[in-house]
């Protein structure tokens, strides 16, 4: 997961909670989502960066679509345990603003969860363009920026979604979640899809696919129901461009 000054120390310092977190079977809402970003990726032999690759699920997912992935990571700890369990082909420790990859070097880029996380947006996605062949497909997955202005208010199955403050605007976020004797310090930023749909264009890509993804109705998933009301998650697809 690509940070940048206080996030990157952030991240630095709740990395062991990240990967004890992340790999805690069906804990976190992305087993809810998981057959379904499948999906939306779909299965491919290209050469793939997860960029922010965090502990490497994700890597390790599109590995078994078929894709040569490389893993890149700033965290030390968390690239580390990408490669402890196997999840790429290549691992490459760097900040997203700063890629050390040769222009137009892979046919698709993930950025999966980890924009949220970038202090500059436009940066990363301008330099993510670079080492991209044109022609190529840039997969993004953001906290839905709706869901991450409001909360649900009670419990039950249909408590009400309430947005207290405003939507625009770049705001500050962080929290901690508690689960099942696990505990997670979140801390990034909560930006407006206006502003993901320019920085994108601006860097030289296209959006081609949006989805608000719904969760599986599986019943381990069950305390994700209210995600079906609402969306959690904004998955795009973007071709790069000349």
């Amino acid at each position: 997961m690509e940070r940048t000054a206080q996030d990157a120390q952030h991240w630095n310092n709740i990395a062991a909670e990240w990967i004890a977190w992340a790999r805690a079977p069906n804990h976190d809402a992305f087993w809810a989502y998981r057959d379904a970003f499948r999906a939306f990726v779909g299965p491919g032999a290209t050469r793939t960066l997860d960029v922010g690759c965090g502990e490497g699920r994700v890597s390790r997912e599109l590995k078994s679509l078929g894709y040569q992935v490389t893993a890149c990571d700033a965290v030390p700890a968390m690239l580390a345990a990408a490669q402890e369990a196997g999840s790429a082909d290549e691992y490459v420790q760097a900040p997203v603003t700063q890629l050390p990859f040769a222009d137009a070097a892979f046919e698709r880029v993930v950025a999966y969860n980890m924009l949220m996380d970038v202090e500059d947006v436009p940066a990363a996605l301008k330099e993510i363009r670079r080492v991209m062949r044109r022609g190529g497909e840039l997969v993004v997955s953001v906290v839905h920026p709706f869901s991450d202005r409001g909360r649900f208010e009670g419990d039950g199955a249909e408590p009400p979604f309430v947005v207290r403050g405003g939507y625009f605007g770049r705001e500050r976020f962080e929290g901690t979640e508690e689960r099942d004797g696990l505990t997670m310090h979140f801390a990034g930023w909560s930006l407006p899809l206006e502003t993901y749909a320019t920085a994108l264009a601006d860097a030289g890509f296209a959006i081609t696919a949006i989805r608000e993804p719904q969760p599986s109705p599986a019943p381990e998933f069950a305390r994700m129901g209210r995600w079906a009301r609402v969306p959690l998650f904004l998955w795009l697809k973007a071709r790069a461009l000349d």
